[in-house]
């Protein structure tokens, strides 16, 4: 496969679906929600997701795509990517403009590129395999701390108001009792981990995400030099997983605490 041109497909595909955001945001937008669930969902994520879809299938008719609205194909596919069409959903309903597009392209599991895209902000993250990541064309490293005081770190809640809830407040105060300097949740995972890659965060952690809420960003915080595991410490599934993101001076210790 030729690495630059999967990585232009990504930055093609997340440019169409934050053409599709960025006119709904502006003009208005149908909310509703899945199933008896809280978790929105609205005509803009389904109609970036076609664009995406639209775009990939023109470069690479043979590829699947998994991604969260109506492309399924399986994740152990050779040639795969893994998109969120509409990462921040909630934010984008409420008028905050802080959401994000975010592709990324997997050969056999492993991650070789991937896209975030603010179409708001125009702020792209890219990141591939080997070749270190951006924020706009300038490379991105992690944060270079060793202590927990000298921190933000960022979280996110899953859509469950039980026990999963309760597991990340009683994290949150954990964190606090290391005087950590602040937590910040700003409810796009993908924008969240590009924080970790550029060192504004510490670290992030979240108990639960879906494999498109972090598959390019992973990539991303990798290449930046940090470390991304499950919040057990284990190597990260593409599957529903928690996921602990952190730079390589402070993974053990927030480990410890959100384990």
């Amino acid at each position: 496969m030729n690495i630059v041109k999967t990585v232009d497909v990504a930055k093609e595909a997340a440019l169409a679906a934050g053409e599709v955001l960025s006119d709904c945001f502006l003009s208005g937008l149908s909310i509703r929600t899945k199933g008896a669930s809280v978790e929105l969902v609205s005509d803009a994520d389904i109609n970036a997701e076609r664009a995406i879809a639209e775009v990939i299938r023109s470069h690479f008719p043979d590829h699947g795509i998994l991604g969260e609205e109506e492309n399924s194909d399986d994740a152990e596919t050779e040639h795969l990517w893994i998109v969120d069409p509409l990462d921040g959903t909630t934010n984008f309903a409420y008028g905050i403009p802080h959401f994000a597009v975010s592709v990324a392209y997997y050969a056999n599991g492993i991650p070789q590129c991937g896209v975030i895209f603010n179409p708001l902000r125009r702020d792209w993250y890219v990141a591939e395999r080997g070749q270190g990541a951006t924020h706009n064309d300038v490379s991105l490293q992690v944060g270079t701390q060793t202590t927990l005081s000298e921190v933000l770190i960022g979280t996110g809640f899953y859509y469950d108001r039980g026990a999963m809830m309760e597991a990340t407040l009683a994290a949150i105060d954990r964190l606090f009792k290391q005087q950590i300097r602040g937590i910040r949740r700003f409810g796009t995972a993908s924008l969240d981990l590009a924080m970790v890659a550029s060192g504004q965060f510490g670290a992030f952690f979240e108990y639960q995400l879906s494999p498109w809420d972090f598959a390019a960003a992973r990539l991303l915080v990798e290449e930046a030099g940090g470390k991304v595991t499950t919040c057990s410490g284990s190597d990260l599934p593409l599957q529903k997983t928690s996921l602990l993101a952190a730079a390589p001076g402070l993974y053990d210790s927030v480990l410890e605490l959100v384990r």
